[in-house]
């Protein structure tokens, strides 16, 4: 099996799903399908990884899926990270330029990031991604692009989202002992609004909620730039949990009856009931979709509610133009889109993945909008970082929004 470093792989873990995508960059940058795989999670827990033998194989599961798919082996890769211990926080820091104006070069630049996004942080914690939000050219602000202008002082605002130091290195370290380098590692919600959210979009205001297994990632967006991230800890399994529990059934028929719930037809609500086998040996019994409504209602409300206490905190709840977008396995729940639309008062729509070519289908599905988003990430990297192609990296470096590594 060939290894090509002209390749790029993101790798998207979660308490429920590991999965692998491999793509190739074709003409005009675009990004092309060629390996994907998937894996049950094990050795996971709430956004954290509870035993590193366990989240290893199910790495190593999934990349040996799309490898064998692509046809080639897989050396390094873009990670994503969630989970309720990443945290966001809006910074500024800036250079002096000097008593006479000048013009900003490139090392301006740099150098003001860096010190935007050197946060105070306690000695557990560390900077999972930085994001460039405007610059402030002495008394001038909302500056996309500082480059080649003029003056005495540069600033720049930046969003950073922080996540704990070992949570983080458990999971570069669960990666690198399946013989795969970590190229970088991007917050789960940036990676969801790599695949899903378009410029408009981010100019007008939107808020993307990302519903995983375990947690639900907040992305905020407005004027182009990411202003508020949070993580909201109440994911897909709190569902799952909630009908077992309710239905005293287990944990994997619990699952199927959620996601029938979500495929069920509701131009016909007097369909069969389903059946719910019980445990320690006792009758299965019938179950309604009216039953399962009333328990997964009540969670679907609480995690609305929760996500609407976070827009308000943001202060950008009124600046929403474009409304909010589902992504995530989760956001394939029934009824959560009019339900929302009820709750937040905002236009809602479910998302799926673009900006990558020959996605079969399989790929185009809320689930897999985050690792597509990460290997959207890589690319943009690559070509920033690639000096062959001059006019494509000047058209993307200006709309690049600094990453922070």
């Amino acid at each position: 099996m060939s290894q090509k470093s002209s390749y790029i792989c993101g790798l998207d873990l979660g308490n429920n799903k590991t999965c692998a995508l491999v793509c190739q960059p074709g003409e005009g940058g675009k990004l092309e399908v060629v390996g994907f795989g998937v894996a049950e999670s094990k050795g996971w827990r709430r956004g954290v990884i509870v035993s590193l033998d366990s989240a290893r194989l199910s790495i190593r599961k999934a990349v040996e899926a799309a490898e064998d798919a692509a046809g080639v082996s897989v050396g390094a890769a873009y990670v994503g990270v969630g989970g309720p211990h990443l945290k966001g926080v809006n910074s500024t820091g800036g250079v002096a330029l000097g008593s006479r104006s000048r013009e900003v070069t490139a090392e301006d630049v740099r150098r003001a990031f860096e010190a935007a996004k050197n946060v105070t942080l306690p000695p557990d914690r560390m900077v999972v991604n930085a994001e460039r939000q405007e610059f402030l050219l002495d008394s001038q602000n909302g500056i996309r692009n500082a480059a080649g202008m003029v003056g005495t002082r540069l600033d720049v605002h930046v969003h950073v989202v922080t996540g704990s130091a070992i949570a983080h290195e458990n999971v570069v370290t669960a990666v690198n002992r399946e013989g795969i380098t970590v190229l970088d590692t991007v917050y789960e919600g940036l990676a969801a609004a790599e695949a899903s959210l378009t410029s408009d979009e981010r100019e007008l205001g939107v808020a993307l909620l990302d519903i995983g297994g375990g947690s639900s990632e907040l992305i905020i967006y407005h004027e182009g730039s990411v202003r508020y991230t949070a993580v909201i800890p109440v994911g897909g399994d709190h569902f799952t949990n909630d009908v077992a529990v309710g239905l005293r059934t287990p944990i994997p028929e619990a699952e199927k009856m959620k996601l029938a719930w979500g495929e069920r037809d509701t131009a016909q609500p007097d369909a069969a009931p389903l059946e719910a086998p019980s445990v320690g040996g006792r009758p299965a019994r019938a179950v309604s979709y009216e039953m399962l409504k009333d328990i997964i209602e009540p969670r679907t409300t609480e995690l609305l509610e929760l996500a609407q206490a976070e827009l308000v905190r943001s202060g950008l709840e009124r600046q929403l133009g474009a409304g909010i977008v589902f992504s995530g396995g989760g956001a394939k729940l029934g009824g959560l889109v009019p339900l929302a639309e009820h709750t937040l008062g905002l236009p809602v729509r479910v998302a799926r993945p673009v900006g990558i070519e020959k996605m079969g289908e399989v790929l185009p599905d809320p689930a897999f909008v985050t690792v597509v988003g990460l290997v959207i990430h890589g690319n943009r990297l690559r070509l920033l970082r690639d000096p062959r192609d001059e006019r494509l990296t000047g058209k993307l470096w200006g709309i690049f929004r600094g990453k922070g590594n």
